[in-house]
């Protein structure tokens, strides 16, 4: 397939490669000139040092004639680096949040910085607002709206409008999120262009193929596509909502079918307190120590209970109501464990609990998650050299998140199988446990957590007998929309790719990376005169 794709390339096409060739090295110029300018080079080099060339490169589309005032004299490199990249647009703020997750290539320092990115843009004008929803949901649907506002929040992908209308005769206050005007076309030239950059660096610096940047970014892609269609997010809070209905303390808005498209997602609106107001909460005599414990169970229940949770519960996406419960917002990142990963998760952080390290053992030979050859006794004493200087720990040093991390990196010896899915929820509760810590930095993260461990595991009539049988079951059936499989099949297999931050070899993914790397290759040695012809070029027009 890939040699007739390039053969396809190399007959009648030349002229189109030629033209894309040419737009896609524009599209990069423009984007290493915005690189260029933002010091990103001081910052790298602080991690790998790059060639010269590429230093020279930079250094040249850095060159500016326009004088302007410094303003960030008092910042680190790093805070200019992530200032400039929040003024860089949506694919250099979504590829930021992205490499925050990815240490290993960026460092654990600049990881941290790029975590405080403000996903944040100017709002496009209410004029264009109206006409993407008119043109999703036709005429007579738009007609229905009324008392639509200006935008009240704005980000890279959408922005949030407050409007009104009739359920079922009854007037409702709702939220209507929009996705910017062709921003999948814009997004994809850009990072397109920088898989061709990523392709270059690869090609030129050895050193960099075991970072495999050009899948860094095809994965990126693939996230952000996913997260450009609505009617994913759409489908993932209808089956949050419907999970955590009778959840006391706890609210998903609800979302409105008839007006939510793949660019237009209409849900109730909330008014809300963000989490991050600590002091606004106390001066409204909301029990804060209260919420903190809260927060960690409901994300506990949702994932052993229900297999679905919240995989971005930063403090921006989490609202407290007017009658104290927790309003999470922004679907666009879930989770999902099979019934398997739900029973190890349980058994795992209770058997750790009670210091059963023999038990926690036995669950990972039992659901074969290490080799049936690994000794129980050995896998244990490698458990307890991991548990134990835990509990010497103060409470407000203790993490389940951190605990699941070391466990994994311990099993691994153990040639434990990755599961993406516990990654995921790993990285999440490491957020969620620092999220309740904020609100009350004595939160007791064991003892919180026993309750809801314990009575899950007492509803499933002692889940460690049971476990072959569960091994057995392919998986938990996805309760979904039946017009939305191939969205959420897909957009699932995206969030799978995320929390293990790499593509399987066996995905239609991987083939489509494979097919973009023949493409990078068949017009690389043209890219390169290219590049350097346009350099100059550049300077006219910027």
């Amino acid at each position: 397939m890939f040699i007739q794709k390039f053969e396809w390339w190399n007959s009648g096409n030349t002229f189109r490669l030629e033209n894309l060739m040419i737009k896609k090295i524009f599209t990069l110029i423009k984007i290493v000139r915005k690189v260029a300018l933002s010091d990103a080079l001081k910052v790298v080099s602080k991690i790998h040092q790059p060639p010269l060339f590429i230093k020279l490169f930079i250094n040249l589309l850095s060159i500016s004639f326009k004088k302007g005032d410094d303003l960030s004299h008092n910042l680190s490199d790093e805070e200019k680096l992530c200032t400039s990249i929040e003024g860089m647009g949506t694919t250099f703020i979504k590829l930021g949040q992205f490499l925050a997750t990815r240490p290993d290539i960026i460092s654990e320092d600049l990881s941290k910085h790029l975590e405080k990115l403000q996903d944040k843009l100017p709002p496009f004008s209410i004029t264009e607002a109206k006409e993407i929803v008119k043109k999703n949901l036709g005429q007579s649907t738009f007609n229905s709206i009324i008392n639509f506002s200006e935008p009240v929040a704005a980000a890279s992908i959408a922005q949030v409008h407050k409007a009104q209308i009739s359920d079922n005769g009854t007037i409702k206050d709702v939220a209507i999120k929009i996705l910017r005007p062709d921003i999948k076309k814009k997004f994809n030239e850009e990072i397109d262009a920088l898989m061709l950059f990523a392709y270059l660096i690869e090609s030129s610096i050895k050193k960099t193929k075991r970072l495999k940047l050009i899948e860094v970014v095809f994965l990126l892609k693939e996230i952000t596509n996913h997260e450009m269609d609505l009617r994913f997010e759409a489908a993932a809070a209808n089956e949050y909502y419907e999970n955590t209905k009778n959840d006391a303390g706890f609210i998903v808005p609800k979302i409105y079918w008839n007006y939510t498209s793949e660019e237009v997602l209409t849900l109730d609106w909330v008014d809300g307190v963000s989490i991050r107001e600590k002091d606004i909460l106390k001066e409204k005599n909301i029990n804060i120590e209260g919420i903190a414990n809260d927060i960690i169970q409901h994300f506990l229940r949702h994932a052993v209970r229900d297999g679905f949770f919240h995989a971005d519960m930063h403090q921006g996406n989490l609202l407290i109501n007017e009658n104290g419960q927790i309003v999470p917002i922004d679907f666009g990142i879930m989770g999902r464990l099979d019934k398997l990963n739900r029973r190890f998760l349980a058994e795992i952080l209770f058997g750790f609990i009670q210091r059963d390290y023999k038990k926690v053992a036995e669950v990972h030979i039992l659901a074969g998650l290490v080799p049936q050859n690994v000794q129980v006794d050995e896998l244990a004493q490698a458990l307890r050299a991991i548990g134990e200087p835990i509990f010497g720990q103060s409470v407000k040093d203790i993490s389940g998140g951190k605990l699941l991390k070391q466990l994994f990196n311990i099993t691994e010896k153990f040639n434990m199988q990755t599961q993406p899915q516990l990654l995921l929820l790993q990285k999440t509760m490491v957020v969620v446990e620092g999220v309740a810590r904020k609100l009350n930095p004595n939160t007791n993260i064991w003892s919180t957590s026993r309750p809801v461990l314990e009575k899950w595991l007492k509803d499933t009539k002692d889940p460690i007998n049971n476990i072959s049988e569960t091994i057995k079951e392919t998986s938990e059936v996805l309760k979904r929309l039946p017009e939305f499989p191939k969205v959420m099949d897909k957009a699932n297999q995206a969030l799978s790719y995320l929390a293990s931050g790499k593509i399987p070899d066996n995905s239609n993914s991987f083939s489509a990376l494979k097919e973009k790397e023949l493409e990078l290759k068949s017009f690389r040695n043209q890219s390169i005169v290219g590049l350097l012809l346009l350099v100059f070029f550049a300077f006219i027009v910027f």
